[in-house]
C-alpha cells in the first residue's frame, strides 16, 4: 500500500509526442506510479485552424508512442473532452498529486484552456509543474539576452529518460479513430510519429541538406531540399535540442572536411540559424497572445476589409478565389492548389501566398490566415500569426515585402513543371507564357487548349495598380507621428537583437522606423530576407 507521502504523476502529452528528450516523462519516472495522458480537446476539432490530416497525424503518432511507453511499462490514455474535466474524471480512478507537462505557446483557446486547468489543480490541491520544451521563455520581462538563453537550453543535455516507470492500474482503452470524433476520412500520414522524424533529421544531416541554402526557395527543390522536420517539430515528435545537438554535431564534423564537406557545412549553419528563428517568432506570440487576433500596430487597425471594415461581396469573391486557387495568376493558384491537397509548402512560396491575400487583393491576414492554418499541416500558431503580420505589412516594423508572382515563377519554377503539374489546364502553354498566360495572343490561347476567361481565369485585379495602391497606403500610414512612436515600442519589446546584444537606444528605432516607412525602390520588394525562409524548417 503506498504511503501518505506517496508521488502519484500524471504525465499530460499535447505537442510533445515522443520518447526521447522528454523532461514531465523524466521526471514522472521518480513517482510511485504513472500515468500519461492525451486529451483529444473538442476546442481543437471544432477550431478553425483544425483539419482532419492534422488530426490523423496525430493519432497515428500516439500509436506508435503509445506501444513505445507500453514497453516501459507506462500507460497512456487517449481520451476525448476537455481537460479539466477530463482530470476530474480520471482522478476518480487514479488518484495523481503531481501533473507534470511541457509550456504550450498555442492559440488563444489553448491560454484559455490552460488557466482552467491551473484553477482546477489549484481547486483540488494538485501540483502541476510545467517544463519548458523550446527555447521559448514564459514571463519574458525583455528580449535583451534572449539569444544567450536560447543557446544555452539547446546546449543543455538531454532529459535521461528512465527505462521503465511503475505503471499505474488503469487500462489504457482504444485509441478514437476519425470516425469516432465525426471527422472525415483522412489519409493515414506516412510521416507521423518519432521514428520518422529521426528518420527525416538523419537523412537531411547525411546528404539530404546539401544546396539548402539554394534548394529551399523553389517549391520544386524545396519538397526534398528542406529539412521537412517542421511537422515534427510542431507535434513535438523530436525536440528542438536534438535537433540542434546534433546538427551542431554534424557542422563540427563536416567542417573538418574538404571543399565540398564545408560547402554541406554551411548550408547546415543556415538551417541552424533557422531553429533560432523558430523560437524568435513564436516568443512573439508568448509575449503578447493578443497577435492572433489584433494587429501589431494599432495604427492599421481598420486598414483592410475585415478589421473593423466591411467584409463586402468583392473580398469575398477575392477570398475565395485566392482560397480555391483561381485567382489567375499561376504560381499563386498552384501553390494553394498544391497546399490544399498535401499539407505542405515552402516557406517562400507561403509567403507569397500571404503577400499576394494581403497586398494585390487587400485582404485582412486573420481570415486568410484561418484558412492556411488549416491546410498547414505543421501549423505553428507562434510563427504563423507572427508570419502573417509580417508579411502583411502589420508589425510596424519590418519592410513591406511585396511579392511579384510571375517573378516568383521564372525565378523558382522557369520551366513551368511546378505550375503544369497543379494546374493542368495549362499544360499545353509555352512556357514563355507559363508564368502571365493572359498575355498570350488569341491564337495561340486556341492552339495551347487555354483560353483565358474559359479554361483558365483572366488575372483577378491588375497587379502594379493593386500594388501601388497597397504600397500607398501602408507607406502613408507609416509616415505619420503616430505610426513611428508606436514603432519604437514594437521594436523594443518584439524586434530581434543582434547576437543577443540589446538595442542602443530609441533613436535608432525611430531610424529603423523611418527606413521600413520610405518607399522603396520598384514596384515589387521581393528581395531576400533571412528571417523568411524555412522559419517552421
Amino acid at each position: 500500500m503506498l504511503g501518505a507521502m506517496a508521488m502519484r504523476a500524471l504525465v499530460w502529452l499535447k505537442r510533445d509526442l515522443r520518447l526521447r528528450d522528454h523532461a514531465p516523462l523524466a521526471a514522472a519516472g521518480a513517482a510511485d506510479q504513472a500515468l500519461a495522458l492525451y486529451a483529444v480537446e473538442p476546442a481543437w476539432l471544432a477550431s478553425a485552424e483544425c483539419h482532419p490530416r492534422q488530426v490523423a497525424w496525430v493519432l497515428a503518432a500516439l500509436a506508435e508512442l503509445r506501444a513505445a511507453l507500453a514497453a516501459r511499462g507506462l500507460p497512456l490514455v487517449v481520451v476525448v473532452g476537455d481537460v479539466p474535466a477530463v482530470l476530474a474524471d480520471l482522478r476518480r480512478r487514479f488518484a495523481f498529486t503531481h501533473l507534470f507537462s511541457h509550456e504550450e505557446t498555442g492559440p488563444g483557446w489553448t491560454y484559455d484552456r490552460d488557466r482552467a486547468v491551473g484553477a482546477w489543480c489549484r481547486a483540488h490541491g494538485v501540483a502541476w509543474q510545467e517544463f519548458a520544451q523550446t527555447g521559448v521563455v514564459r514571463r519574458l520581462r525583455d528580449r535583451n539576452g534572449w539569444a544567450a538563453r536560447w543557446q544555452r537550453r539547446m546546449d543543455a543535455p538531454e532529459a535521461e529518460m528512465p527505462l521503465a516507470w511503475r505503471a499505474a492500474a488503469v487500462e489504457p482503452g482504444a485509441l478514437p479513430t476519425l470516425a469516432d470524433l465525426g471527422l472525415p476520412d483522412a489519409e493515414v500520414p506516412t510521416t507521423a510519429g518519432e521514428r520518422a522524424a529521426w528518420a527525416t533529421l538523419e537523412g537531411f544531416l547525411s546528404g539530404r541538406g546539401r544546396g539548402y541554402r539554394r534548394r529551399l526557395s523553389s517549391p520544386l527543390a524545396a519538397a526534398d531540399g528542406c529539412s521537412r522536420l517542421s511537422e515534427h517539430l510542431a507535434y513535438g515528435t523530436i525536440s528542438m535540442r536534438c535537433v540542434h545537438h546534433a546538427t551542431a554535431a554534424r557542422i563540427a564534423a563536416l567542417a573538418a572536411g574538404d571543399a565540398g564537406e564545408r560547402r554541406f557545412a554551411y548550408d547546415l549553419r543556415g538551417f541552424a540559424g533557422r531553429l533560432r528563428w523558430h523560437c524568435h517568432f513564436v516568443q512573439k506570440l508568448e509575449d503578447e497572445p493578443a497577435i492572433e487576433f489584433r494587429n501589431f500596430a494599432r495604427a492599421c487597425d481598420g486598414l483592410r476589409p475585415g478589421d473593423g471594415v466591411a467584409w463586402d461581396d468583392e473580398a469575398q469573391r477575392r477570398f475565395d478565389a485566392w482560397r480555391a486557387g483561381a485567382t489567375g495568376y499561376p504560381m499563386v493558384d498552384a501553390c494553394m492548389r498544391s497546399l490544399n491537397a498535401t499539407g505542405w509548402l515552402n516557406f517562400r512560396m507561403r509567403a507569397m501566398l500571404v503577400s499576394f491575400a494581403s497586398y494585390h487583393l487587400w485582404l485582412h491576414w486573420r481570415p486568410t490566415g484561418l484558412h492556411l492554418a488549416r491546410q498547414f499541416l505543421d501549423f505553428e500558431a507562434g510563427i504563423h500569426w507572427s508570419q502573417m503580420q509580417m508579411q502583411s505589412g502589420t508589425t510596424g516594423i519590418n519592410t513591406l515585402r511585396v511579392y511579384s508572382p510571375a517573378k516568383q515563377a521564372r525565378d523558382h519554377d522557369p520551366d513551368g513543371r511546378f505550375v503544369r503539374r497543379w494546374l493542368p489546364e495549362l499544360e499545353g502553354v509555352p512556357a514563355a507564357f507559363v508564368a502571365e498566360p493572359w498575355r498570350m495572343p488569341a491564337d495561340v490561347q486556341r492552339r495551347a487548349g487555354c483560353v483565358i476567361g474559359r479554361d483558365y481565369p483572366p488575372p483577378i485585379v491588375d497587379d502594379r495598380a493593386a500594388v501601388g495602391h497597397a504600397k500607398e497606403r501602408l507607406y502613408g500610414l507609416r509616415a505619420t507621428r503616430a505610426a513611428r512612436a508606436e514603432a519604437d515600442a514594437i521594436q523594443d519589446r518584439h524586434g530581434s537583437r543582434k547576437s543577443g546584444l540589446p538595442p542602443t537606444g530609441k533613436p535608432r528605432l525611430r531610424k529603423k522606423a523611418a527606413r521600413a516607412a520610405a518607399p522603396q525602390p520598384g514596384l515589387f520588394d521581393d528581395a531576400p530576407d533571412p528571417s523568411l525562409d524555412g522559419v517552421a524548417p
